[in-house]
């Protein structure tokens, strides 16, 4: 499928070219069509071919790139599930919020979830726990959603209502996510992770066609390893680099990245926090 961008410019492995550019066009107007919106870290708003809007890692009214209009949660619209892939704040502090306002669950981490039961943070029917490896299918059967192996760690902190205190709770083990859609189009969002093996058998294995890639290093891949990963384990057709100029420590860049991966047929998508692309 040949995506269709709002508003953005497309970045080749060797340099910025126009790709596919479309006029402005809303959610309605695709409809049938897979709709990715990045909200700045690794927030991702993903609208399936068939209408079910996935969250994931939500962190957006604290976060510093998310556009002034999505730090107000209404403005998501519509939410079916929310995927969190490890308990650092800026990729779930959102969470709970959220699947409080639409009375919808959070997949994440077994041990993640389990400590949000347990604080009172969230009830089970809320918090639901699963694990890496682990095919889940609460969209129906239509959209499969898989757990996998990150390289990064996962501590939540937690103020005590007693104490008033600042509590650090483990927060159970880092997760990526592949999603097979309605379509067959599968997405992999990786998470927060460093360079790893088995990132081979991920690009052999589930075969993804876009996958949503850090790029600014100190926490997770530079953009070295993040293109290594790319070009020589993953061989996705599209890329999407984010985790970026968040905070001063994240200095890596979606140019850096496209620079390393070189000579490569994986399309690049350097989009803004807010932006959307269409397949």
């Amino acid at each position: 499928m040949k995506p269709v961008l709002r508003n953005v410019v497309a970045l080749t492995a060797a340099s910025l070219l126009h790709a596919g550019c479309g006029t402005p066009s809303t959610a309605q107007d695709k409809s049938g069509k897979l709709e990715v919106q990045w909200l700045g870290q690794t927030s991702m708003k993903v609208t399936t071919p068939g209408g079910k809007v996935i969250v994931i890692d939500p962190f957006l009214t604290n976060n510093p790139k998310t556009p002034p209009e999505y730090k107000n949660l209404d403005a998501l619209g519509k939410v079916d599930l929310i995927l969190v892939s490890h308990g650092h704040m800026d990729h779930s502090a959102d969470a709970p919020a959220l699947a409080k306002k639409n009375n919808v669950p959070v997949y994440g981490p077994a041990g993640l979830n389990q400590v949000w039961i347990t604080l009172g943070v969230l009830p089970p029917a809320l918090s639901v726990r699963f694990g890496k490896g682990g095919t889940i299918t609460p969209l129906g059967p239509d959209i499969k959603i898989t757990a996998t192996h990150a390289e990064h760690s996962s501590e939540i902190v937690w103020k005590n209502p007693e104490t008033g205190k600042d509590e650090s709770h483990i927060g159970g083990e880092p997760v990526g996510f592949i999603l097979e859609l309605e379509n067959g189009f599968k997405i992999y969002h990786m998470g927060d992770t460093g360079l790893f093996g088995d990132m081979k058998f991920i690009g052999e294995y589930y075969k993804p066609d876009l996958i949503i890639v850090p790029v600014g290093g100190h926490f997770v891949m530079s953009p070295k390893d993040a293109a290594y990963a790319t070009r020589e384990w993953l061989k996705p057709k599209y890329a999407l680099p984010v985790h970026y100029a968040t905070f001063p420590e994240l200095k890596g860049t979606p140019e850096e990245y496209v620079q390393a991966l070189g000579s490569s047929s994986t399309k690049v998508f350097p989009i803004k926090p807010g932006e959307k692309l269409n397949f």
